[in-house]
This record gives C-alpha cells, structure tokens and sequence, in this order.
C-alpha cells in the first residue's frame, strides 16, 4: 500500500508491479481482497494475517503504547467476511488499550504492532488467536476465525510520553488505561 491509492507487489519472478486505483475506497477494497485470498490459500491459518490499508502517520506502535481505536469485526464465513459481530465505528467511543497489556485478544495483539496515527488495517484472526474452542456466547461461535478493520485515531507512545501529534500529553488529556473487559475482551462501553 502506497500513498495517493498506489499499490505495489512482486511476481513469482520478482519483477515489480504497481497499481494506482481510481479511488482511495478502490485501492482499500483491493487490499482486502488480497488479504482474504491470502487467508483463503493457507492450508492451514496458524497466524494472524494483515494487510494495511492506510499507513498513517509517524512513529510506529510497539507493547506498552495506547491506542484509541475504530474497529468493525466480523465473523469469518463462506470464504470472506460474513456476519458483524461486534463495532464501535458508529458509536461515540473509542476502544482504548495498552498494547501488550492482554486486555484484548491475542490476534489484536500481534496485528497491530507497527501501526501508525491515522492507519486503517484489516486483520484475519485464527482461533487460536481470538476466542479458540469457547467463543463468546451468542456473538462468536466456537474455533471462528475473524476479521477486523481496525483504525488508530490516537496514540500515546509509552517512551516519549507524548501523543503522535507531537503534542505534549497532560493529565487531562491523557489516555485513561483500558476498561476492564468484559467477557468478549472488548470494553463495556
């Protein structure tokens, strides 16, 4: 993925490829197919696979950064995105976490490493890395792999204390640590 809906890959052959879309939704629709294809040509899902689809801004996150998050996450179904089983992109809340802190799912974890200010990324969980052979009662079926869009709106890297804007970060304003999760290790909001 590339600025100005470029995107760019290699061949078997390693010869370089770039695709420039008509549209930033084009370019991002592209991306998640890719994804998907990748999920879809696995023999066997044993990671979380990503593909961004906005790069953001600024440094990236690493374990023990907060992050203010937009998600959408469905269950993974008939080769693709199936059911929406949980989103707080229409809401007035933001998903809060520390990264590293074990307050969401493990795949959540993992695929978000790296991420940047203002990057959207889609995400592929496994069981294993989500909600494994329990699942979340009446939301998320038993062994489901599931797929997130998820979007960092905020950051406060833990090593500068500063949020990503470059902007100091008071008491006030500061990120306020996680909600306790409830059952679906998602906050209760």
């Amino acid at each position: 993925v590339q600025p100005n809906n470029y995107s760019t890959f290699y061949d078997d052959q390693r010869q370089n490829w770039s695709i420039m879309f008509e549209s930033e939704k084009a370019a991002m629709d592209f991306s998640k197919q890719v994804c998907i294809a990748k999920c879809n040509s696995s023999p066997v899902l044993d990671s979380v696979l990503y593909q961004d689809l906005l790069l953001g801004e600024g440094q990236g996150v690493e374990g023990g950064d907060s992050l203010e998050i937009a998600y959408t996450g469905w269950l993974f179904q008939n080769n693709g995105p199936g059911q929406v089983f949980d989103s707080n992109v229409n809401k007035d809340k933001l998903l809060r976490l520390k990264l590293g802190s074990g307050k969401v799912i493990k795949g959540w974890e993992e695929g978000m490493m790296g991420m940047k200010k203002g990057g959207r990324r889609y995400l592929i969980i496994p069981p294993a890395w989500a909600y494994g052979t329990q699942g979340v009662a009446g939301r998320v079926p038993p062994d489901s792999t599931l797929v997130f869009e998820v979007e960092v709106r905020r950051v406060k890297l833990v090593k500068e204390g500063s949020s990503s804007d470059g902007q100091s970060v008071s008491s006030r304003d500061s990120l306020a640590p996680s909600p306790v999760p409830n059952s679906d290790g998602f906050s209760a909001d």
